[in-house]
């Protein structure tokens, strides 16, 4: 601001009069205005066509929370003048895309923001949630996220050493990295580069930037809100080990093109690269080395003077290095991909090597070529550690163990330590006389009928999973109850003193189950304060009759009003009418709340789940009661085992509540009651 790169603006901003607020960029919903896309977009970016939006450029404006069109206001904001830095900009840009070696679709969407023209950014909001704007005028508004996000960069750094300056203004001796998806781009290269451009300081500015597009999953897109696909949970569910889950994305990273994720082709990776190859020349070195005297050298790394004599040997070893030559200029233009490939020609040589120097009739009839082979090929081995270590640490750690060498005081290859001559003569890397550990095999086949299982079981959404394997999970107990099985002596004490209480009492426990309460998919027309009490709601709830219920919920100190309009909860729609400070409650909203009661959230259904459809829990069947009765205490026996568990999906014990759009959630609250 000192330095004149800002500017203070009167903006027209969308406002929603039913949520009586201005609204955040990502609560406005409309169709993108670029007449190539005219996709459905969000009110700060298409995620179609990648264009960055304002709000009010949007076709045919929603609010997201209330559904009603808002309504364009005028405001004062901050705006950061790109215009007037776009000389100091530019320049930064062409210098540094080059140095720095950007990726061809950095490049390309920077420099469609460069032909478009820069215009003034706004940089505040008119919002409650974010970092307030230090200056008086604004104090009320706040930054917008990605104004103030790329400074968190540094502020984190701040955060965790005094010393941050050495790393964010020395750019003469720290270079930059930065590595994002495709649509995060224009934040990196023109907006965060501006606001320290115009600071007039001497910052570290980012020189390399590594961007990104989409990798797909089978026949779609991966979708962490919509569930689709295979994410960090399932990933550690399959018990693939993680090194081939580092392996495969890292061998299909989408750096020029979109990729797609299949089962078929995880598999095939790893059978036929990572088993076949890379795990097949490393098992089959150390292997030989380990066998006893007469039959290999007794785990002792053989002496092999003169090993540049060796013709084979010779050649191969130049083959290594001009692939090393390859991997380091690789991975210094960080393209991760073709640095892992030439990693893999470091194996496939290897083998073909093995393979064409017959070691195992060397051994008989010409040790001391045998000698030479079999050091050249440890050598190989530990170059491959070395190699592949940014990709797959766990299994560079486990090749160094089986070769008996300390990953903190071997593992590295750096020109400073000689590593990199040294790729011409692997013979060298591992010493004579040193003692190998003991191989055991590194990968393991994954099998037909394994991919053909994780395939079924990653199918469908996370919360249609989740729902299967309880109603499974629900299905199979009750089979095993009917069976005559014994329920497990470990069960709750006050449990156990119930059944002891005669066959009636079991008979009547039996009978009480969660098919008794009539949960169905509401839809809350309209929601008012109180008139007579400030700490309750009064709402009109579609919940499939034909006429809207009136129910009353005690959730004003939790739940804005704005936020109870125009959404779809879960109600419980067989409870007694009660009247709560005048007026009658025919049904009750149900919400989760946490362990102190300090924060309330509702269950909702899917945003597909049709208003008035029953909420099921699988593997309990039958009718709703009428009424829910106050003698048998059912609501409340039942409300016991109500809860959110740790997905944030809504269970009764472990069934989740079901609607045929899927499972109904809530959104923060962890392992909370439900009432």
């Amino acid at each position: 601001m000192e330095n004149n790169w800002l500017t203070e603006n009167t903006m027209q901003q969308l406002y929603c009069d039913t949520c009586q607020r201005f609204l955040a960029d990502r609560l406005v919903e409309g169709t993108c205005p670029n007449k190539v896309c005219n996709a459905a977009a969000r009110g700060d970016q298409c995620e179609t066509c990648s264009t960055l939006l304002n709000p009010t450029e949007l076709i045919d404006p929603k609010c997201k929370v209330c559904k009603n069109t808002p309504r364009v206001r005028d405001t004062d904001h901050l705006f950061l003048e790109l215009p007037l830095l776009k000389g100091k900009l530019v320049n930064y840009i062409n210098e540094t895309s080059v140095a720095g070696m950007w990726s061809q679709n950095a490049i390309q969407a920077t420099n469609a923001w460069l032909k478009e023209g820069l215009k003034p950014r706004c940089i505040t909001r008119d919002l409650k949630w974010g970092v307030p704007v230090p200056h008086e005028k604004y104090k009320d508004k706040v930054f917008y996220v990605w104004f103030d996000a790329p400074i968190g960069y540094v502020s984190i750094t701040a955060s965790y050493t005094p010393d941050w300056e050495k790393w964010w203004k020395d750019p003469d001796n720290v270079e930059l990295f930065q590595f994002m998806g495709k649509d995060n781009v224009p934040f990196h290269t023109i907006m965060f580069p501006s606001t320290l451009l115009g600071t007039g300081e001497k910052w570290t500015m980012m020189k390399t930037i590594s961007v990104t597009e989409y990798l797909n999953y089978e026949a779609g897109k991966f979708s962490k809100s919509k569930g689709i696909g295979v994410f960090g949970n399932d990933a550690k569910d399959t018990n693939i080990p993680p090194e081939v889950w580092r392996y495969y994305l890292l061998m299909n990273r989408p750096e020029a093109s979109d990729t797609l994720f299949t089962w078929a082709d995880l598999q095939a990776k790893l059978n036929s690269e990572l088993l076949n190859n890379l795990g097949n020349f490393i098992n089959r070195v150390l292997s030989f080395v380990a066998k006893p005297a007469g039959a290999g050298y007794d785990s002792i790394v053989p002496d092999a003077p003169n090993a540049e004599s060796h013709p084979l040997t010779k050649a191969y070893a130049e083959k290594t290095s001009k692939w090393v030559e390859q991997y380091l200029d690789a991975m210094e233009k960080v393209k991760l991909k073709q640095g892992l490939k030439c990693a893999m020609a470091v194996s496939s040589d290897g083998n073909a090597y093995l393979q064409e120097s017959q070691f195992w009739k060397l051994y008989k009839e010409d040790s001391a070529a045998c000698a030479i082979v079999m050091k050249t090929s440890l050598g190989l081995v530990y170059l491959l550690a070395c190699l592949l270590e940014p990709f797959m640490p766990s299994f560079s750690e486990e090749v160094l163990r089986q070769l008996n060498l300390s990953p903190e005081e071997n593992l590295s290859f750096s020109e400073e330590k000689g590593e990199i001559a040294k790729a011409k003569s692997p013979w060298d890397f591992v010493p004579a006389g040193h003692k190998i550990g003991k191989p055991v095999p590194l990968f393991k086949e994954l099998k037909d009928e394994e991919v053909a299982l994780h395939r079924e079981k990653y199918a469908g959404s996370q919360a249609e999973r989740s729902s299967k394997a309880a109603a499974d999970a629900e299905a199979s107990k009750v089979a095993n109850q009917l069976k005559g099985s014994k329920l497990s002596d470990g069960g709750p004490k006050k449990e156990q003193k119930k059944q002891s209480g005669g066959s009636k009492s079991k008979t009547a426990e039996a009978d009480i189950t969660v098919a008794k309460l009539d949960i169905r998919v509401g839809l809350i027309r309209k929601a008012e304060k109180h008139p007579d009490a400030d700490s309750l709601y009064v709402e009109e709830i579609d919940v499939g009759e034909g006429t809207p219920r009136t129910v009353v919920s005690g959730l004003v100190k939790f739940i804005p009003l704005e936020e109870m309009q125009n959404r779809k909860v879960c109600v419980l729609c067989n409870l007694k009418p009660v009247a709560m400070r005048g007026i009658k409650s025919h049904a009750m909203v149900l919400a989760a709340s946490n362990e102190d009661h300090t924060k309330v959230e509702l269950v909702e259904p899917p945003e597909s789940a049709a208003v008035g459809e029953r909420v099921t829990f699988a593997g309990f069947s039958g009718e709703p009661e009428a009424s829910l009765s106050g003698k048998s205490k059912t609501w409340e026996k039942l409300a016991a085992e109500l809860h959110s568990n740790g997905e944030l999906v809504a269970c009764y014990k472990d069934v989740p509540f079901t609607t045929s759009a899927g499972v109904c959630k809530v959104k923060t609250i962890a392992n909370g009651e439900i009432r």
